[in-house]
Formats: structure tokens, sequence, C-alpha cells
């Protein structure tokens, strides 16, 4: 069975509203502690328990795709999601809203069931250009989440979001039940042999291991900005408000406009070109940061450039992995994904690691040097695969 463009944008809306369930937290921390009467940083625990069961259920659950129907599998764990949602929007403890939290991360790795869907009913030709238009909803959930949130917990109250959540989970759960396709798995062993046989792409699949360490640190780069960008506008000269601080977030939206036209240029004959435009604009961004001085045009200048080059290296980046084993997506994906958020987080601690020993300008230049290091990884392997 061949995808839609309906199909292909209906996963893109599924992928957008489950992602957004692992960010919906963030700006409900200070509601949550007034209601617990907690301190706020405690209440933020909350935050890196959502992505520390997210972590889990991705590397527990997403090989799983291989071994079983990707259908089922996506309906059982979204009615999970649904479940974890009205958990925490009825806790009435902080403890009862931890767990739930934690199984909340761990039922919203639906999205990275779709992907692999919708890259195995994908023609060669257009499998990119797919994997494009659905990172583009994942992108845009994201960023809308926080701003839904905070919405709807001023208006209503934080145990709202999640309630609210749970009914557009279920809404979600009746539209795939109807409208997916159905697969064939394509693993017949069992789970350990499964879960062993990753260690065996890694060691046997170049593109994976490039892949996979090309975005660990672009990655951290883009988790690093976002992570010290508050504390650079929060500081003088600026000295901005969080709420002002938040609509630099809109510029983000660039890299999900720029999804899809990478994608479609990762159907071309040398795809990992699209990585080197990609490095190129993120070294150019950490250059405008770094000039920005009183001028905030070119600290959202930077912000564009930066998301773009992103998806340019992770959208290329998946599909030239989904391209490789076929019958193993879920689990490249996961090797692939988890090494991914792992750079993630280690550049939130180097961002705020350089900002502590010499404020922007030491960011700045500490971030160009890993991306520097990545280009020198990406001209080692283009030796060995340069296509």
């Amino acid at each position: 069975m061949k995808l839609s463009k309906a199909d292909i944008l209906l996963m893109a809306f599924c992928t957008g509203l489950i992602v957004a369930n692992i960010y919906y937290c963030q700006p409900l921390v200070i509601l949550i502690a007034k209601d617990f009467n907690i301190a706020e940083s405690y209440a933020g625990r909350i935050t890196y328990l959502t992505q520390g069961g997210y972590a889990l259920g991705l590397f527990l659950l997403v090989p799983l795709g291989d071994m079983f129907e990707r259908k089922k599998q996506i309906l059982v764990i979204t009615g999970l999601a649904i479940c974890a949602l009205l958990i925490a929007g009825f806790a009435h403890s902080f403890l009862v809203l931890q767990i739930a939290c934690v199984l909340i991360g761990a039922s919203s790795i639906v999205p990275q069931l779709i992907l692999p869907l919708a890259a195995n009913l994908s023609s060669d030709e257009n499998r990119g250009q797919t994997i494009g238009v659905i990172m583009s909803g994942l992108l845009i959930g994201i960023l809308a989440s926080r701003a839904i949130s905070g919405s709807i917990g001023y208006l209503w109250g934080w145990r709202a979001m999640y309630q609210i959540a749970a009914g557009l989970c279920l809404l979600l759960l009746l539209l795939m039940a109807k409208r997916f396709p159905t697969s064939k798995p394509a693993f017949a062993g069992n789970y350990g042999q499964l879960m062993s046989s990753m260690l065996a792409y890694i060691k046997t699949q170049p593109v994976l291991r490039e892949a996979s360490l090309i975005n660990f640190l672009a990655f951290s780069i883009l988790s690093a900005f976002w992570t010290t960008m508050v504390l650079f506008l929060a500081n003088p000269p600026f000295n901005l408000q969080t709420l002002q601080i938040g609509l630099f977030g809109i510029a983000g939206a660039a890299g999900a406009l720029a999804a899809p036209l990478v994608g479609r240029l990762s159907d071309g004959r040398n795809p990992r070109q699209n990585l080197l435009i990609g490095l190129i604009l993120q070294l150019l961004s950490i250059l405008t940061f770094y000039f920005t001085g009183n001028h905030l045009y070119l600290f959202v200048v930077g912000i564009i450039l930066i998301d773009i080059g992103q998806q340019a290296i992770h959208v290329t980046n998946q599909t030239r992995i989904y391209a490789l084993v076929p019958e193993a997506r879920n689990r490249l994906n996961t090797v692939f994904m988890s090494v991914s958020f792992v750079g993630a987080s280690c550049g939130s601690a180097i961002g705020l690691y350089l900002w502590d020993l010499g404020k922007w300008p030491l960011f700045c230049l500490g971030t160009a040097c890993v991306i520097i290091l990545n280009m020198l990884i990406y001209k080692f392997y283009s030796k060995k695969q340069p296509a």
C-alpha cells in the first residue's frame, strides 16, 4: 500500500499532537508548585522525569516495531498515553504526578513509530520528502505545545491541560485506527535477540555510525543554544522577561517550514551534501550570535539559521538510515534517536558550563569548535562513503 498525501498529512498531524505531550509540563511548573505547595525547583522535576520516560520508551518500545505489527503497536501505546495523561490530570499528590510524567514520556514515542511506518510505505524516490513533511508536524507540535499549555494553564489550571491532551489523544486514536495502514513485521526472533541485533547494526553499518555521531554533535549545539539563550536575553543589555524570551521560539518555525524541502533534497543522488550545508548554516548562526551585540534582529537571523541547519542535518540523516535495512527501520531509528537525545542532554550541560566560564562570547567560541569537529567527522566519513 502506498501513502496518499492525506495519509502523510494525517501522520504529521498525529505526530505533532502526540510529541506535544512531552512539552506541556514546562510552562506548568509554577502552577504545579503553587498547587502542591512545593518549591518551583522541586516541581521542575517533572520536566526531566518526562524526558527520562521518553528515553526509556524510545530504547525499550520503539524496536518492537520490527517485531510486531506497527499500527497495532501505535494504537496500544496511544491508549497508554491517554491513561497516563488522565492520571496526571487527576493527580492529587506530587508523587502520583511524577509517576504519571514518566509514563507520559514513555508513551509519547509514537512519532518514532509513525516515521518508520511512513518510511516503509514510501518509495525510494519520495521517502525523504515524506519524512520531511512528518518532521514538520513534529516540530510544529513542539513549538506550539508550550504556548498552548501556558494559555490553558492560565485560564483553567494545569490539570485541564492534561485532561484536554487525553481527549486529543483519544480523538487521534480513533483517527489512526480508521486511517493508518497496516504493516507486516519483519523480525521473527525474541525480544533479547531483537535488542542484541541493534549492536550488530552499529558494528556493520558505517552510515548509521556516521549519522548518529553527526546528529549527536548537532543536537548538542541546538540544545546548548536553547538552554543558554535564556540567560543571554535575561541579562544586560536586554533584560527580557520570560514571556518575551519565549516569543523568540517563533523564529524556530523556520525549521519546520524547511523540513519538507530538505527531505525532498535528501531524495537526490548525494544527500550527504545536505549535511555539509547544515553544518555551514550552524557555523554561520554561531558567528551571527557572536556579533549580535545590541542588535536583536541579528539574533533572530541566527535562530533561523541554526534551526534550518539542524533540519538539514537531522532529516537527511534520518532519510539515509531508513534506506539501509528496511526490515530493521525501528531498530535503526532507536539507535539514531537515542544517540541524538544523549547529545541534546550533553549540549545543555556544556552550554551552561561555557556560560559560567565566560558568558556569551565563550559559549559562541566553544560551540563553534564543536561544529568544526563535526565538519572534520563529516570529512573523515566522506573518504569512506562519498554517497
